[in-house]
């Protein structure tokens, strides 16, 4: 018996297709996705921005690791060093150049050290791209300078630049990557404290003029323990420990179940903007819990294990979202969460789903060039996010581009 309605929306959702997995289909679609980025690819602006995208347009174009040509060139150059795709573009003189347009007109108005819609996310692909030591100067200093920041959320605060500090760790293996992360980690658990709304420990986001207490892994509880978890090694054994402890208390004591399914609420006391219902995409719901939370510990918590299956087994039954085939509220997305389970659990049966959301998306793909007439050019909202995806369900990687690779 599916779930009922309580636990998703049914119309945010899709009947999904009835066609079985086609690697060849997969590395068509990377390709046209490919050649329309080749094509479209403009001297004043970059890429144009789609119209879903709902975003001011800009003499110089969006910019951003999320919604920009940071995320655009991340992706060529991730897809080309993998020999999915034969680009063309010069990745290393085109990032130079988003750099420098981003800081000349940024896209928020003002320079702002966030990860995905900011200077870190840029940094990050400009640094990986060219290794100039000037970026990685001017990385610290916008991670250290957003370690305060009072959204206390991923999308703009320090749980998403302490992900910047944790990829330079790893490329560079110095340590004051490894000391911004421990600083921000303090900062951050200090933040972590009991709710008022909720019988566990939560963060509360001051965010778009709003004082709200979120659980997704856009704006909330996933997307602020991601780096913790992700980082638990860099940390003292006493303080992982509480970490594993007080995640399971958290998403315990805040999950909706129904014989046997689950799914989270956006948050928890006074909703944001007034919103009630369950959502079961990336940035809130079930999706991002399960990619936020992969780097807890295997079989540390028969608890955890149960609710990441049972998520699992939710976000299938929803079936595809409507609103497209991306990443951070799209069908790649949620596609996600099934190739984190495929890798925790060696299942079969996740690879498998994973493939017919892929076979899905790219049926949406087709039918969003048909409606517009135009791909939709960015990592998280548009094509691009698809194309690693259909890419990593054919090799069975699960790393969700532009947060944990940018390799």
């Amino acid at each position: 018996m599916p779930p009922k309605a309580v636990l998703f929306e049914r119309s945010r959702h899709e009947i999904l297709i009835e066609q079985p997995w086609d690697e060849a289909c997969a590395r068509r679609a990377i390709g046209a996705i490919a050649t329309a980025i080749e094509e479209d690819l403009r001297a004043e602006d970059f890429w144009p921005s789609h119209p879903l995208d709902e975003v001011h347009q800009l003499r110089t174009g969006q910019k951003t690791l999320y919604l920009g040509a940071a995320g655009v060139v991340w992706a060529v150059s991730y897809l080309r060093g993998k020999g999915a795709a034969d680009f063309r573009i010069e990745a290393a003189e085109l990032i130079d150049r988003i750099y420098r347009a981003y800081l000349g007109e940024p896209d928020t108005g003002e320079v702002v050290p966030s990860y995905f819609l900011g200077e870190v996310g840029i940094l990050l692909v400009h640094w990986r791209l060219t290794k100039s030591p000037r970026s990685a100067a001017a990385l610290a200093a916008a991670i250290e300078k957003n370690r305060a920041n009072p959204t206390n959320e991923a999308l703009w605060g320090a749980p998403g630049t302490m992900v910047g500090a944790l990829h330079m760790l790893g490329w560079t293996g110095e340590q004051r990557w490894a000391d911004l992360f421990r600083s921000d980690a303090e900062q951050l658990l200090s933040c972590w404290r009991p709710s008022q709304h909720a019988p566990c420990d939560l963060w509360t986001q001051d965010l778009y003029g709003e004082v709200v207490q979120l659980i997704g892994a856009g704006h909330g509880f996933a997307g602020n323990v991601y780096p913790l978890l992700r980082g638990a090694n860099l940390l003292a054994d006493g303080t992982r420990e509480r970490i594993y402890d007080r995640c399971v208390g958290s998403l315990r004591a805040t999950a909706v179940r129904e014989n046997g399914w689950v799914n989270w609420p956006p948050g928890v006391g006074s909703p944001r903007s007034g919103r009630t219902e369950l959502l079961m995409q990336w940035c809130h719901g079930a999706p991002g819990v399960v990619t936020g939370l992969s780097n807890f510990p295997r079989g540390h918590s028969s608890d955890m294990e149960e609710m990441l299956l049972a998520a699992g087994e939710t976000i299938w039954a929803a079936g595809p979202l409507a609103k497209g085939c991306g990443l951070c509220h799209g069908t790649a997305g949620n596609g996600y969460a099934f190739l984190k389970l495929h890798r925790r659990t060696a299942d079969p049966l996740w690879l498998d789903r994973a493939r017919r959301f892929a076979m899905h998306a790219v049926m949406q793909w087709e039918r969003a060039l048909g409606t517009y007439g135009r791909g939709r050019h960015s990592l998280w909202t548009g094509d691009l996010g698809l194309a690693v995806y259909l890419l990593h369900c054919i090799t069975g990687a699960d790393d969700v581009p532009g947060l944990d690779i940018l390799d």
